[in-house]
């Protein structure tokens, strides 16, 4: 999972791609970077936040009116400075390229690219593949003069690409001397929203990102989405094509709801904060039907992904809802970090039990979701030690079963406790009195119940194992778990 936005304005774009970073802080705390061009690009990139990134210095070095910029959170490729998006090359034109997604098929492709098309990889990332698969395919298919042609131009190569892909794939571009493009796998599985931002001399400066976050701040006035198979063009000179190239069903991730997107994001024209409180007055109710005569005395989030459902479940329960669990604001998102270690050690500091909430008293916790199982175990201890006098913990999210290959951090069968262990064993492992995971048609309708979003079904294949694509079996899934592994120990 990671963060992309592409600006084109009347002005310096730098600040507000770096505005719009910190806005996306929470989709990838690895890496980041910025590309702009005028007459030349000009790139800036770094690992950690976004704030440790960037100055007063090399931001002044970031010139021109568009560019594009990425956080990282690494599902493929190593952890090294030469991983960190975006890429780019010289040939045609010079093009720069930022990718939120997985591909499936990188391996067969990477095979193409080194072996038939003669073209280098200095990187173990699937966004060096699409970039090189689109820089190919654009200088292939002409050289057009005009907005209008170049855009037809453009359109073949983002058809080459989808016609080559297996994947999950939202993509924002910067061509020297083009303009802007942003374009989203047929599936749609990962977010891609535009704005717009009209200004007092009639001009509009245009901006796409995974996530409407920035919108608000930047003043930009949201437009709707790039629809999936879509692709967009923003001229130099401020003319805007765009295409539906392929139409497929639209499955957009889940878990971006569960987890992933702030919650005063629009996605896919569904309220994520909306749906959130709806998976919470789902667990109410399946709670009361599965334990009528069980009430806690409060019901304390796990924050602060869950606090939103949490919020809902104990107004529908009529418990007093507790932030029992104060979290330290300044330690990352532990779902996201590279590696268990990190996770375990950095969730005692991130979390601290305030006892007054939690002494004498029966405890619901809320979480949004059970991955590895082993930060639940330890803030279950920590409430315990608080001394609840009975712990329940209620997920948003159903078991997850499977592996993601596109785009979340699920790698390998082996480390999602769903898939190795019983609901019961799951709820002895964590060690609570009783344990409710949300069931897969509730959170469909939580996230499906309002808004004119178009889904056709949510992908959710870390839960029910269908992958969209199509071409994930057993030898797939054992490829792309070896990979990852090595790509984490730096093979």
């Amino acid at each position: 999972m990671c963060g992309i936005v592409g600006i084109q304005a009347q002005s310096s774009v730098a600040s507000e791609l770096y505005d719009s970073l910190i806005h996306l802080q929470h989709r990838g705390q690895d890496a980041a970077g910025i590309i702009t061009y005028d007459f030349r690009m000009h790139k800036e990139k770094g690992l950690g936040l976004v704030r440790d990134i960037f100055n007063e210095n090399n931001m002044n070095l970031l010139t021109g009116n568009v560019g594009i910029g990425h956080t990282r959170y690494p599902t493929h490729g190593g952890f090294g400075h030469g991983e960190i998006q975006p890429f780019w090359t010289e040939v045609p034109y010079g093009v720069a390229l930022g990718h939120n997604g997985n591909l499936v098929n990188y391996k067969e492709l990477a095979e193409e690219i080194t072996g038939r098309e003669k073209r280098y990889l200095n990187t173990t990332s699937d966004t060096e593949v699409l970039l090189h698969m689109f820089a190919t395919a654009l200088g292939q298919n002409g050289s057009a003069k005009s907005d209008k042609a170049f855009f037809e131009q453009i359109c073949g190569a983002v058809k080459s690409v989808f016609d080559r892909t297996s994947g999950s794939f939202s993509v924002v571009a910067a061509i020297v001397g083009k303009g802007l493009i942003a374009f989203r796998d047929p599936h749609g599985i990962r977010p891609l929203s535009r704005g717009e931002r009209k200004s007092d001399n009639g001009s509009v400066d245009h901006i796409f990102s995974s996530e409407t976050t920035m919108f608000h701040s930047l003043e930009f006035e949201p437009k709707g989405n790039v629809e999936p198979g879509e692709v967009y063009y923003v001229s130099e000179s401020g003319k805007v094509f765009s295409k539906k190239l392929v139409s497929e069903e639209f499955t957009p991730c889940i878990f971006e709801y569960v987890y992933f997107s702030r919650p005063d994001t629009m996605m896919n024209d569904v309220s994520v904060y909306r749906s959130r409180l709806r998976m919470g007055q789902n667990l109410a109710k399946r709670w009361i039907e599965k334990h009528p005569d069980v009430l806690p005395d409060i019901v304390i989030p796990a924050p602060s992904t869950a606090n939103t459902a949490a919020l809902s479940l104990a107004y529908e329960l009529g418990v007093r809802y507790s932030e029992g669990l104060y979290k330290n604001p300044f330690i990352g998102r532990t779902f996201i970090m590279p590696g268990q270690a990190e996770r375990k050690k950095s969730i005692r500091h991130k979390l601290v039990p305030q006892e007054i909430e939690i002494r004498d008293k029966k405890v619901m916790i809320v979480e949004d979701s059970i991955v590895r199982g082993n930060t639940s175990r330890q803030i279950v201890r920590m409430v315990r030690g608080m001394g609840a006098k009975e712990v329940y913990f209620v997920t948003a999210c159903p078991p997850v079963k499977n592996p993601c290959f596109y785009g979340v951090d699920m790698p390998t069968r082996s480390e999602l406790i769903a898939a190795q262990k019983s609901v019961d064993e799951i709820r002895t492992y964590i060690g609570v009195d009783i344990l409710l995971y949300q069931e897969i048609p509730d959170l469909v309708e939580a996230v499906t119940r309002k808004g004119d979003h178009n889904i056709d079904r949510p992908c959710m294949a870390c839960l029910d194992g269908w992958y969209v694509s199509g071409n994930v079996d057993e030898e797939k899934m054992s490829e792309m778990e070896t990979m990852r592994l090595n790509d984490r120990n730096g093979h």
